[in-house]
């Protein structure tokens, strides 16, 4: 059987064709990244907040995009910050609502951004202000394809990430903010380059991962397998009297 995995969607102003207009919209390689490792990608919009969806799913991916608002840990904006109100609220609820359910959970680049405020973190809200450097995410030429950066990014041995990963991954890096204090979430990895927290898990949960990179933009597949895995262990163990509604 194949676990639904719902994907947390953009909601932007796109073109295509002669046609233009507000979109709910995903790179495809999130998409592909679920159905390669054996799931069925499912795609949620931001338009309707709600967590009865999570019924009818199997596991959640918090996909990547635009600043959490430091409003939710109470700083205001960096000029370089932009966020999305909607998006927010959409997936702070859904957020909350598969950690509440253990549902097998994956935040990615800023999904684990969200993940770290929703566990009573904080982010810096502009990495070059502290690094020094543009490393996590590259200058780009305006109207061209943002071009991702690449560095180390070491595992804390004991966590679910070093399990699945192993010691020392290469990953990509499009991003930049960061977590400052990750909350109640486990650091599970850094970049030894400058001890940015790049990997993280939250506590007493069956499977609820975080990473700063974009899997889905690598040809690695481990980490959307042992999602798709966590799900389908957690359909196995569902009793016929709590189908899938």
């Amino acid at each position: 059987m194949r676990p639904w995995i719902g994907v947390t969607t953009y909601a932007e102003d796109a073109q295509w064709g002669s046609r233009a207009g507000r979109v709910s919209l995903l790179p495809v390689g999130y998409a592909e990244s679920v159905n390669r490792a054996g799931g069925r990608a499912v795609l949620v919009p931001t338009d309707d907040p709600g967590t009865d969806v999570l019924d009818r799913l199997d596991g959640l991916i918090l996909a990547g995009g635009p600043d959490v608002d430091p409003a939710h840990y109470g700083e205001p904006p960096h000029p370089t910050t932009a966020s999305s109100i909607e998006r927010d609220t959409a997936e702070l609820l859904l957020l909350r609502g598969a950690v509440e359910r253990d549902l097998p959970l994956l935040g990615i680049c800023r999904g684990m951004q969200l993940m770290a405020v929703a566990a009573g973190g904080r982010l810096h809200q502009h990495l070059p202000d502290l690094l020094g450097h543009t490393g996590h995410r590259p200058p780009s030429d305006p109207g061209t394809v943002p071009s991702y950066g690449e560095h180390t990014v070491r595992l804390r041995a004991g966590t679910r990430l070093h399990e699945i990963l192993g010691d020392e991954v290469r990953v990509n890096s499009l991003h930049h903010q960061g977590v400052a204090d990750p909350g109640r979430l486990i650091p599970a990895g850094w970049c030894p380059a400058d001890d940015l927290i790049e990997a993280a898990q939250w506590p007493d949960r069956a499977f609820a991962l975080a990473v700063q990179w974009h899997p889905e933009d690598l040809p690695d597949g481990r980490l959307f397998a042992a999602l798709v895995e966590a799900a389908r262990d957690r359909v196995l163990r569902r009793t016929p009297l709590s189908p899938r509604r």
